[in-house]
Order: structure tokens, then sequence, then C-alpha cells
């Protein structure tokens, strides 16, 4: 599954175009009144201007494998790391085959940089924001994981992620890929303490040919 677009709220969307601007090196390609758009990899980033609602959300951002260590250096001299606990900012996901450290945008939002080692993902290339591959995952924030976790197998035919046993308040749908992360309401987003909840978020993905929309 490929995430190709993602909308999500913020409450003020010209610290957000700053934020994105100066720490990961993202230039908006377009800004309206209410919209700010970025490119991540072949991901489109949308924040929609909201008014004092605080909205927090969950995504990952996938970079090479060959330049994860070169991502945590710039992203540690950028802004604050947030601590994974004893194994300290960078996180290892055996059983995801892969690696991750997490920090916070001006919103509260908890972001991740993760390298999938399956997807044998490399660059020839110095780490830049031109590293960025894709958004591959967004956290849905529900009272039913379980509930939810079925629509969107049974309705929009999306699988289990394979390595990710189903949860009562935590479950993941899709791929290597790409992801969406299910946590109940008011689980604490990991490494954080934010309590999750839930705010409006707009999904178009690709997958096995055919394009899918979601807005909760």
């Amino acid at each position: 599954m490929t995430i190709i677009e993602i909308e999500l709220l913020s409450d003020d969307l010209t610290e957000t175009t700053r934020f994105y601007k100066k720490v990961l090196g993202l230039d908006p390609y377009a800004a309206e009144k209410d919209l700010v758009t970025f490119s991540i990899g072949v991901t489109k980033l949308i924040f929609r201007r909201s008014a004092g609602i605080k909205p927090v959300y969950h995504f990952a951002i996938d970079v090479p494998n060959n330049r994860f260590e070169e991502a945590y250096r710039m992203m540690k001299w950028r802004t604050e790391i947030i601590s994974g606990g004893p194994s300290g900012d960078i996180v290892d996901f055996t059983n995801w085959d892969a690696k991750s450290f997490y920090f916070l945008d001006n919103n509260g939002n908890i972001l991740e940089f993760i390298t999938r080692y399956s997807n044998k993902n490399f660059s020839n290339y110095p780490f830049s924001s031109n590293s960025y591959i894709n958004i591959s995952e967004i956290g849905m924030v529900t009272n039913n994981v379980t509930e939810l976790a079925e629509t969107l197998v049974k309705e929009y035919g999306l699988p289990i992620f394979h390595r990710q046993p189903r949860g009562e308040n935590f479950t993941v749908v899709g791929d290597d890929d790409g992801l969406f992360i299910l946590g109940s309401k008011g689980r604490d987003w990991y490494p954080t303490k934010v309590h999750a909840q839930s705010f409006r978020t707009r999904v178009v993905y690709f997958h096995e040919g055919n394009v899918g929309h979601i807005v909760r």
C-alpha cells in the first residue's frame, strides 16, 4: 500500500510552514489561505487550518537504509529527539525489521523517521529532504480498534500487517510500504505520554491497482 496523500489539521499554518522548512528542509509547493502543502517523497502532505482544537497526530516518514544514521544526526542537530526508553533515541523494531526515532513538530504531532530493511531502499546521495521516500504510516484513533480494523479489511480490501499481531487497543493494517496505525482513544502515542485523540484525517492511498480514499 502506498500512501499518496494525507490531509491533517493545524491551528497555526504559519508556524507549521516555518517548522517544516527549517527542520525538515521542505518548501511548500502550494500555499493558500487555509491550506499548506508539502511533498514528502511520493506523498503529498496537506495541513488545513483549524482553530482552537490543538489537533495532534502521528505519522512516519521512510528514509533509505544506508542514510538512516545521517538522518538521525541531522535531525538531532535541528530539533529534540524523543527518547525511546532504555534503548536510547533509536528504537530497534526487530519484528518489523526496522529502526526509527521520534520527534515533535510545532503542533505537537509525533513524527517518526523510519527505515525498513526488508524494502531495501538505498540512496547514492548524502541525506537531505530529497532522500524522503514517502509517508509510510498514519495513525488513526478510534473507540473500537477491532471494528475499524475489520472495516478496513472487509470494505477496503486491506490486509492486517503480517509483522504485528492484532490487539484490542492496537492493530496495524497494511504492508511494509504503507500502514494505518490503529490505536484506541486515550492510549499513549509511543514513545510519549501524549494521549491519542481523534481528529479529522483524510488519506488517499494506492493498493493492488486501486486508489482508496478514507476520511475520518
